[in-house]
């Protein structure tokens, strides 16, 4: 098949597993109560999701068809055992945060489904692709998700124990915003905003459309 840029690029917003696909959400909004926390876990899931993409679509060829299924989680299971060691021996702080949400990688929508519809039907390199756009995707809104919620919710926002923005003492921080509902309330909130951005645009490029087929076509170059 041949490679395109889409293969890349879908994952952002036509395809975003999180807005569009509605895929993976337990995830995000678990962890997405701290910035940092949403870091670490989308480049998680960027590295497993690329590095599954990548052998699922190189062992396609001689991979039987009725046990696929087993075979991708072994795959996707070695990959998130990787990343669950590194966590633990040089994140250890993240790594508590993240409890039991890096163990279930495995059984992620995002990692199976794409293993399934993509990796296992397409070329590496298109596979490849396909990964690193869906994880960059997942990422994206994880860390905006994160940045509404710790600001909003805690008044500041740190990584590594360094505060990186802080709305002053004087804020008084809604906790809401860092318990389930809040996480609910700020994915609402961004899937509203980019369906209101898709309807501006699709109503802009009508009205264009509208504008150039009424224009009179110039006859003799005048």
């Amino acid at each position: 098949m041949r490679v395109r840029l889409i293969d890349l690029t879908r994952g952002l917003v036509q395809e975003n597993p999180l807005l569009r696909l509605m895929i993976g959400l337990c995830s995000a909004l678990a962890v997405s109560v701290k910035v940092e926390n949403t870091i670490f876990m989308g480049l998680a899931v960027i590295f497993v999701l690329t590095l599954s993409n990548i052998v699922i679509s190189a062992i396609r060829p001689v991979t039987p068809d009725n046990i696929r299924i087993p075979i991708f989680l072994v795959v996707v299971s070695s990959f998130v055992t990787i990343v669950d060691l590194v966590l633990k021996a040089y994140f250890p702080e993240v790594y508590a945060r993240l409890g039991v949400w890096i163990p279930l990688i495995v059984v992620n929508c995002i990692i199976l489904g794409r293993a399934e519809a993509f990796a296992y039907r397409n070329g590496i390199l298109a596979s490849t692709l396909d990964g690193l756009g869906m994880g960059a995707g997942y990422t994206l809104v994880l860390i905006v998700m994160g940045i509404v919620r710790e600001l909003l919710g805690t008044g500041s926002i740190t990584m590594m124990g360094v505060t990186l923005i802080s709305l002053g003492t004087g804020f008084q921080a809604p906790t809401f915003m860092i318990t389930f509902p809040g996480a609910f309330l700020t994915f609402g909130l961004i899937m509203g905003a980019l369906n209101k951005a898709q309807s501006a645009l699709a109503e802009r490029a009508a009205r264009r459309a509208t504008g150039s087929a009424g224009r009179p076509t110039p006859v003799g170059g005048v």
